[in-house]
């Protein structure tokens, strides 16, 4: 039941989520918006591998929703960086 419910409610919610990010994204209108976007990406992609996991029964895609979360804890840690040094 639970992955049915992954598969047909859950997955297609995420997906549509990701819309709101990629406007962002697009249309800015600063940099820490946009980096703030991609991270927000992130995350629901780390939403979407789990969610693909639970439903084929594949551990795997947990190690690489892992990794994603990693590079993009990193990303913003080295964005913040970035801007300190900037001013």
């Amino acid at each position: 039941m639970v992955q049915i419910i992954a598969l047909w409610v859950v997955l297609p919610l995420l997906s549509i989520a990701v819309a709101l990010p990629v406007i962002r994204l697009v249309r800015g209108p600063s940099l820490p918006d946009r980096v703030v976007a991609l991270d927000v990406m992130g995350t629901i992609a780390i939403a979407i591998f789990a969610a693909y996991a639970l439903t084929n029964s594949k551990p795997a895609f947990l190690d690489a929703a892992l990794v994603v979360g990693l590079i993009g804890f990193i990303g913003t840690i080295a964005f913040a960086y970035y801007t300190e040094r900037r001013i």
